[in-house]
């Protein structure tokens, strides 16, 4: 019985944003247009050229060469399979959800196990660092040295996440000398071993980055039109509005945070928690990446939290420091 009336309820959610759909077509509209705008100005250019990087460099014996490299700071500090020194480097220089893209890859060559990705999961969720400096920082709140000390705070507690979880999957590997000549000669054997010509390695790339961003695409145009119909049907302040849109949508809450009129410090404490939140829509992007993997949600769901909540405070009694100290 419990079952039907859960499968009642859902048929009934979905008749009821149908219903809204229809005689709210205008705001469905811009909304979705607005979706395609953010994909095509932001999510597009800075994803496309490193999703295609990516798989070239994980064809190519580049995860072997960062893996011997970095060992040291993977295995004993994080103590995660060396492999996901890949992911957590790609992931800082691009942001989220790239590093649900990086970790499939991976998970399909069988570099990594489940529990590798779960873990790092947790701790490679960046934010694009051009996204935090030009649109957040420049853009939103006019104010670059606030946007760098915003990206400052999400990545040092980032990394913090990945210290909190060390302990959690550990990787069996005790061997944390680097040798150069090791990882080069991996890296080597890795492109010889390679049967794949260069243009079939480009070809599948380019279809791989083309289906992820498509289904970014359609993930983030789902929750703003889900954002849509909320706010036409609850009266919200404006205050609410920008943290019930900033959590389900990270960039549309950013966008009306930077609007409300209140002071700087709390924009900025509040832009870092949704940040680092990253917003539903988000989530579901990284979860759908990985859908034929067992990924847990629930532990993700929990640093994100913990992410959330420890780079706002940071935010919020550091800010006033960090203005002193770049006006020297």
């Amino acid at each position: 019985m419990k079952k039907k009336s859960v499968s009642i309820l859902i048929i009934i959610i979905i008749l009821i944003f149908a219903y809204e759909i229809l005689t709210n077509a205008s705001a469905i509209i811009k909304s979705v247009t607005f979706s395609f705008t953010i994909w095509k100005n932001n999510i597009f250019p800075s994803l496309f050229p490193f999703f295609i990087l990516s798989e070239l460099l994980i064809n190519y014996g580049f995860v072997e060469l960062l893996a011997e490299l970095l060992k040291p700071i993977m295995v004993k500090l994080f103590k995660v399979n060396p492999n996901c020194a890949f992911i957590f480097v790609m992931s800082i220089i691009s942001g989220c959800p790239s590093n649900a893209k990086y970790t499939l890859e991976l998970l399909k060559n069988n570099m990594i196990s489940e529990h590798d990705a779960n873990k790092i999961l947790m701790f490679s969720h960046f934010s694009n660092p051009l996204f935090i400096l030009g649109t957040v920082g420049i853009l939103f709140l006019n104010n670059k040295e606030v946007g760098l000390f915003i990206l400052l705070c999400h990545y040092s507690v980032n990394i913090l996440i990945g210290l909190i979880f060390r302990n959690r999957y550990q990787t069996k590997n005790t061997d944390f000398n680097i040798s150069i000549k090791k990882a080069i000669n991996n890296m080597h054997n890795k492109r010889i071993n390679n049967n794949k010509s260069f243009g079939g390695i480009l070809t599948n790339s380019i279809i791989n980055t083309i289906n992820t961003l498509l289904l970014i695409l359609g993930t983030i145009t789902v929750f703003l039109v889900i954002t849509t119909v909320i706010d036409k049907n609850i009266n919200f302040n404006t205050f609410h509005q920008a943290l019930l849109n900033g959590f389900i949508e990270m960039t549309q809450g950013l966008k009306y945070v930077s609007l409300l009129p209140i002071p700087l410090k709390l924009k900025c404490s509040i832009a870092t928690i949704i940040l680092s939140f990253g917003g539903l829509s988000i989530h579901m992007q990284v979860i759908s990446i990985l859908s034929e993997y067992n990924i847990k949600y629930t532990q993700f769901l929990i640093a994100r939290i913990i992410h959330a909540t420890i780079s706002g405070i940071l935010a919020y009694f550091l800010f006033d420091p960090w203005l002193s100290l770049i006006s020297i």
